[in-house]
């Protein structure tokens, strides 16, 4: 269950970027919701849509496609082959999208893109969702939102396992901060607020992670198999860098949550950060 705070907290950010009748009377905010994996942003974001009859995109729904991560995995690094990390995402898309949508008007009908994890592709444009009308707002929820690129002396050394065995030069990265610091930043740039989820440690994220995988296999969390939560934990190691950096305070949000291990809120809520 969403508690009560953070859905009055997205509204109060809708409310404060309207600017109905000042400076941009008709203004439709581009609001984000950021949080680790499983930390409830996407929940939240949803019910925040429906609630306020806004719009909702996530992060996730704009992967570069299977092919065009291959690509640059080619190019780059053999990483970027895996969907996730900065560097991975159609930003292009996501704004084409948002401006579509800002430009909506009562009778439009907007697709959303969507992303087939199964497949790890994203959906044929025919399956995309569609937005019906003029939304009071966007809301977009992604785990890495707001998140400020890394100085290079904090890039030298690996942090896991995954880095220290197939980024040992560095060079992946290097290049997802550069990323993270060029277009991430002026994409980050362009909200006109970020509401952050505050997981109480990077240990934290495993536990939710795999309490996810455990619903979507129909199993209560502690009967997930334990090979399935060792696959988990690797998989985890390629967002790890950034979600720890964020914790402790890369990142750039309007208001901040902390949360419980329960994911309930630890009040109070602190400005932006």
């Amino acid at each position: 269950m969403i508690d009560a705070r953070l859905l009055d907290a997205v509204g109060a950010l809708i409310n404060a970027h309207s600017q109905q009748g000042l400076a941009r009377p008709g203004h439709i905010p581009l609001i984000g919701i950021a949080g680790a994996q499983g930390s409830g942003k996407t929940t939240l974001a949803r019910l925040a849509a429906e609630c306020f009859g806004a719009a909702h995109l996530s992060l996730d729904d704009v992967y570069l496609t299977k092919a065009e991560r291959e690509s640059r995995g080619r190019a780059v690094h053999p990483l970027f082959a895996v969907r996730g990390p900065p560097g991975t995402h159609d930003l292009r898309l996501l704004e084409r999208t948002v401006e579509a949508l800002r430009d909506a008007g009562p009778d439009s009908r907007t697709p959303l893109p969507a992303f087939d994890k199964l497949a790890d592709d994203r959906r044929p444009e025919t399956q995309w969702p569609l937005f019906t009308g003029r939304p009071s707002a966007v809301l977009v929820d992604g785990w890495c939102l707001g998140a400020t690129a890394q100085g290079q002396a904090e890039l030298a050394a690996p942090i896991n396992a995954l880095e220290d065995r197939r980024d040992g030069q560095g060079v992946w990265r290097r290049a997802v901060n550069e990323a993270l610091a060029g277009p991430y930043a002026d994409l980050f740039a362009r909200f006109d607020a970020v509401l952050f989820l505050k997981a109480p440690s990077f240990g934290a994220v495993l536990d939710w992670r795999c309490e996810q995988e455990a619903e979507l296999m129909g199993l209560p969390p502690a009967d997930l198999p334990p090979a399935r939560r060792a696959d988990l934990a690797v998989f985890i190691q390629a967002f790890e860098r950034i979600s720890r950096h964020m914790l402790a305070g890369g990142v750039r949000a309007d208001v901040t949550f902390a949360l419980n291990l329960d994911r309930t809120v630890s009040p109070p809520a602190s400005g932006r950060s």
